[in-house]
């Protein structure tokens, strides 16, 4: 069977779809036929040797998946199930081995590139907004990179739990994108905490979600109302971990937490199955539905994260292997 490899971490460019032995699942494993894999910033990390995670050259790559399963094992699903899977790599492959724990079934609502985009993103999101943000329903929640993966999940799973969003975007075709998404407003990230405060009379929001981190920071501690809390949950601005004067905090009652999902749930055994029945009612509700951007073959894998990379992608991307 083909997969998408890196053999030495030099960047997206150096991808190879090379022919690779059949999965052999163990005991708590399904095996499953992929249909499309979601396309994920772990993936670039990954193919440059930069996350935290190491695994050994050859490897395949691929976070999040969607398929047909072939044989349940020793789960609760069915041969000839639709299910969406996540791992920390390993998914971009014709057939894979997926651990029970971490596959869940797919709502017939959904396509497989709708199903290859929600794992990572949305349980992510679902973390950081239940778990790490405890977010209310009436709260108010600014999303930055808002047009991305995480940024759209985010909205919509904050919507989803009864919050008003507010996204932060850097064109106004990205804002439109957002908006698609469920956001409420839109604002460009030049001047954004002007913006936002105008937006909620002053008073600032309860909930800043981060993925891009760099220069925005501060503003975005400055955006929080009291007792809000600032989600940290990356840095794809590039522009080195930003520092926190805690003088901040105390001053306004203002948290910030880091959102560290991918090592939290990959070590309690139900804890993503807990998660995925939470967003279940929010996808039959129509709330959750993932915005695709672009698709590619498994061939452009590698043109797929270069995309990423320059910032070009709106949605999720998602690769189809059949």
């Amino acid at each position: 069977m083909r997969a998408v490899q890196v053999e030495t971490t030099t960047g997206p460019d150096d991808l190879k779809v090379n022919d690779v032995p059949e999965p052999t699942p163990g005991a708590d494993d399904v095996l499953v036929e992929v249909h499309s894999v979601g396309v994920s910033f772990p993936d670039l990390l990954l193919s440059r040797g930069e996350y935290q995670m190491k695994p050994e050259p050859p490897f395949n790559l691929g976070v999040d998946f969607a398929g047909v399963v072939l044989d349940p094992g020793s789960s609760e699903l069915a041969t000839g199930q639709r299910v969406a899977g996540v791992a920390g790599w390993g998914n971009a492959a014709e057939r894979v081995a997926s651990p029970k724990a971490w596959t869940f079934p797919l709502p017939d609502a959904l396509t497989f590139d709708e199903g290859a985009a929600l794992p990572m993103n949305y349980l992510t999101a679902q973390f950081a907004l239940k778990d790490r943000g405890g977010i209310r329903e009436g709260d108010t929640v600014l999303v930055h990179g808002a047009a991305g993966g995480v940024g759209t999940a985010t909205i919509q799973v904050a919507k989803g739990y009864g919050a008003r969003t507010i996204a932060v975007v850097s064109t106004e075709e990205k804002a439109a994108v957002a908006r698609a998404a469920g956001a409420d407003e839109a604002v460009l990230v030049d001047g954004f905490k002007d913006a936002v405060k105008e937006l909620t009379g002053g008073r600032g929001v309860d909930i800043v979600l981060d993925v891009v981190g760099g220069d925005l920071f501060t503003d975005s501690l400055r955006s929080l109302a009291e007792n809000g809390r600032l989600l940290v949950v990356g840095f794809t601005a590039g522009q080195g971990i930003p520092e926190v004067k805690v003088n901040r905090l105390l001053l306004n009652n203002i948290d910030v937490r880091g959102v560290g999902w991918g090592a939290y749930a990959m070590t309690r055994q139900d804890f993503m199955q807990q998660q995925w029945r939470e967003l279940l009612p929010m996808i039959e509700a129509g709330v959750v539905r993932p915005p695709i951007g672009a698709t590619y073959d498994m061939d452009g894998f590698g043109r797929a994260l270069t995309d990423m990379d320059e910032r070009r992608t709106l949605g999720k991307s998602v690769v189809r292997i059949r």
